[in-house]
């Protein structure tokens, strides 16, 4: 899954890029508004983390563009403990849901999480799919109860395909998905990880869908 991070503040943003990356996010960031709302108009991103207070552009302002332009990714907006008018307007501006300042990183990673897993229809941190299952609180993974080992970029293509569980997703979309801007991207490596990420699982979920891309469904689904 694939994130942008909006925060002037340039602590306060690395911190937001690592804690995201450890949990196994792509994660592009932008220090102002201007930038921000570019990346937002022109990236597909999964979700963003954008703080109100912003440099240039300010994030009520940003968001609204976003929305009005008809941008739907599900966006957590940090504001000021005491400034609750923030929290109004960032929601009625199309805000999902807020953090106040100062906070827990946990608790951010928390409601990314649960963006997510609204933004795909998911009630539970468990999804499942088969004997294949994915804790996305814990992300762990298992099968028929057994643990699978997978690398950061493994979890990263079977996250998007479990969220996206049923769909046809095209090599380019998980492309975009996977990596951050900075990455260099060959769609090519899809197949690898894909490939490796069959041999893991060892269970028929993970389909391919020819000349379209890939599609995770039931072992007895024909899709």
């Amino acid at each position: 899954m694939r994130l942008l991070v909006v925060e002037d503040d340039p602590d306060l943003n690395r911190q937001l890029v690592t804690a995201l990356g450890d949990a196994g996010y792509a994660v592009d960031t932008a220090s102002d508004g201007e930038e921000g709302h570019f990346l937002g108009d022109t990236e597909p991103y999964d979700a963003v983390i954008l703080d109100i207070g912003l440099p240039v552009m300010d994030g009520v302002s940003v968001l609204e563009n976003w929305r009005r332009d008809g941008r739907k990714m599900p966006v957590l907006i940090l504001t000021a403990r005491d400034r609750w008018s923030d929290k109004v307007a960032g929601f009625d501006a199309g805000a999902d849901d807020y953090v106040a300042k100062p906070f827990h990183m946990e608790e951010v990673l928390a409601r990314v999480r649960a963006l997510l897993r609204r933004a795909s229809g998911n009630a539970s941190s468990e999804m499942t799919c088969g004997d294949l299952a994915l804790d996305t609180s814990s992300a762990r993974v298992t099968v028929d109860g057994g643990a699978i080992k997978l690398t950061s970029l493994e979890f990263r293509l079977l996250s998007y395909m479990m969220h996206h569980k049923g769909k046809v997703i095209s090599r380019t979309e998980l492309v975009e998905h996977l990596y951050d801007q900075d990455f260099d991207r060959d769609s090519n490596t899809i197949e690898v990880f894909v490939g490796r990420l069959r041999k893991k699982l060892g269970i028929d979920v993970l389909k391919t869908v020819r000349g379209l891309g890939y599609c995770l469904s039931e072992p007895d689904d024909q899709s």
